[in-house]
């Protein structure tokens, strides 16, 4: 059982993902809040019958699943009907990654949450022991993103400001990595992390 928890965040681009990766590498169970979602409106689940009562029968598609783009119509513009789908699933979302950490037999287990700063941050998630930030230079950022999706700086620029910004995330953060560099550097930044987490797991149990 895992009791020290902690969070990967990080905004679009940040190389969170890649982050995550090299825990995992090391042995660290992640448990990924996309996966959760997913997992949350998967058929035949509680999650997707209390969608379909609430926005009706249309956002399923024709095997039964949830039918994304019919979703994202019935909540693009509208904040209101954003919130209900929302009210739907986080609280499953967290549930979820709240008992695949704790059920992890290692010292330590990791929640990638993207949003987590959008998503409430601390008081949504009082079971995290602590908060990583995966931080970059906005200007890093959206040349990431324009090369990864090929996307011009306009649209780029929107999609980071669809997300707290960087001040936001760094306020909720006990630890930052600034993924700004080559990618071999994660390696050393995560392993000293590692060790760190590994040292406070020991003494939080």
């Amino acid at each position: 059982m895992s009791e020290f928890i902690v969070g990967v965040t990080g905004g679009v681009a940040s190389g969170k993902s890649e982050v995550t990766r090299r825990f995992e590498a090391l042995g660290v169970p992640v448990a990924d809040a996309d996966i959760a979602a997913r997992t949350a409106v998967e058929p035949g689940s509680d999650g997707l019958a209390e969608v379909v009562a609430t926005f009706g029968a249309d956002v399923l598609a024709h095997d039964g699943s949830l039918d994304r783009a019919a979703m994202r119509r019935h909540v693009f513009g509208d904040d209101t009907a954003r919130r209900r789908l929302e009210a739907i699933i986080h609280p499953r979302v967290r549930a979820n990654l709240r008992a695949a950490c704790e059920a992890a037999s290692w010292p330590y287990a990791i929640a990638a949450i993207p949003l987590l700063a959008e998503g409430g941050g601390r008081e949504a998630y009082p079971w995290l022991s602590r908060i990583l930030v995966v931080d970059v230079p906005v200007d890093v950022q959206r040349a990431r993103v324009m090369a990864r999706d090929r996307v011009d700086a306009e649209l780029a620029q929107r999609m980071i400001a669809a997300q707290a910004t960087r001040d936001q995330r760094l306020a909720i953060a006990d630890d930052v990595i600034v993924n700004d560099g080559p990618v071999e550097l994660l390696v050393s930044h995560v392993a000293a992390l590692d060790r760190r987490y590994r040292a406070l797991a020991g003494t939080h149990a």
